[in-house]
């Protein structure tokens, strides 16, 4: 392994997702492409996993469409899904039907491909409760079920199966993959939060949805009611971090209104502004030494 220089330190951006929250992480993303600003790696949990992926493609504007746009049509989420394919949001839809190369925008995989950066896209195995983390070998041209699998929100929707594995919300089992982003050997990390940093979780809500999958998903279930602490602790490791020179949080002062599943165009449009004015901070931090 080379020996890493000071002027040439690893990099990385994990961003948490949050449903349409993640429009705000939308902004971050289209704010570093108009200023030039590269990692080395970027890290997806759930809905951030397709802004890393559009990130790395270098589309800006294209999550921005899916947030505003695609999100108020019944065939991304409805009841109607929830009753026909048990799933509120069909994935098929949004990861396929939209985004293959045939869609209506289209993720530029080749693009992807292209980038020297890692991708890391967390998902939960619904059956052991385990963090899996792919990776672009696991994606292929029209083939986006990673993202699929990372965005799969207990009961709001099914598990995605992957080759046979149901795959839950990569928050289930690392809400802010903080630690994985230090032990993949960076030196440096942005963290992008969808809540307000003093924002802590309450397990209540959390707690109800569990009881909905207890019984054919036991340590999914018992991974939701671990996930309020384990997102606190996270979110408090990141700051000892950024004590520390080495992260710097993202995270809107408020969060305009929106919510995981809120659909107010407007809301979502400032949300979206903050995000992008927010991630100005970004250049500067990259630029500092770290303390190291």
């Amino acid at each position: 392994m080379e020996e890493r220089i000071e002027d040439n330190m690893k990099t990385g951006v994990i961003d948490v997702g949050g449903g349409l929250r993640g429009i705000y992480a939308a902004g971050v993303f289209d704010y570093c492409l108009d200023a030039g600003v590269t990692f080395d790696i970027g890290i997806g949990v759930s809905a951030g996993s397709a802004n890393i992926a559009a990130y790395l493609a270098g589309q800006k504007g294209r999550n921005y469409l899916f947030y505003t746009d695609y999100s108020f049509r019944k065939e991304y989420m409805s009841f109607k899904n929830f009753v026909r394919k048990k799933s509120y949001i069909d994935m098929d839809y949004l990861y396929g039907t939209l985004s293959n190369s045939t869609g209506e925008n289209p993720l530029d995989y080749p693009a992807i491909v292209r980038n020297s950066a890692q991708m890391l896209v967390v998902a939960t195995n619904a059956q052991t409760g385990e963090a899996v983390y792919f990776q672009k070998d696991d994606l292929k041209q029209d083939n986006y079920d990673i993202f699929k699998a990372s965005c799969s929100i207990p009961f709001v929707c099914r598990p995605y199966e992957i080759n046979g594995v149901p795959y839950y919300d990569g928050a289930l089992s690392d809400p802010v993959p903080i630690e994985k982003a230090f032990a993949c050997g960076c030196d440096k990390v942005v963290v992008i939060l969808t809540k307000p940093e003093a924002f802590i979780r309450n397990p209540a809500k959390d707690e109800k949805i569990a009881r909905r999958i207890q019984k054919k998903y036991p340590a999914s279930a018992e991974n939701l009611r671990k996930r309020a602490e384990n997102y606190n602790r996270q979110v408090a490791l990141a700051k000892q971090y950024r004590d520390q020179g080495r992260a710097i949080i993202i995270a809107p002062d408020d969060t305009c209104g929106v919510d995981t599943l809120t659909r107010d165009r407007e809301a979502l449009q400032r949300f979206y502004k903050k995000g992008y004015q927010d991630a100005q901070a970004i250049p500067e931090f990259l630029k500092q030494d770290g303390g190291k």
